[in-house]
């Protein structure tokens, strides 16, 4: 497992684990990020990620998508 951070652009992934605090957990899983899912990083802008997941184009901090395995 790695996170979605070091994800190539262009690649679908499997989401494989959200990390974090419960609130972090929450947050995530409310933009559409649960456990088997599917993610593809779109493009990375100074560190934060623009990624497509569940049909939705989504902005993460690269905080947010440390806690991301794939």
């Amino acid at each position: 497992m790695i996170p979605l951070l070091f994800a190539a652009p262009g690649e679908e992934n499997i989401i494989k684990k959200i990390g974090g605090n419960t609130e972090a957990k929450l947050h995530l899983e409310n933009l559409g990020f649960v456990t088997g899912g599917t993610v593809t990083v779109i493009s990375e802008l100074a560190g934060n990620l623009i990624v497509n997941v569940k049909g939705s184009r989504v902005a993460v901090s690269s905080e947010m998508a440390g806690k991301i395995m794939i």
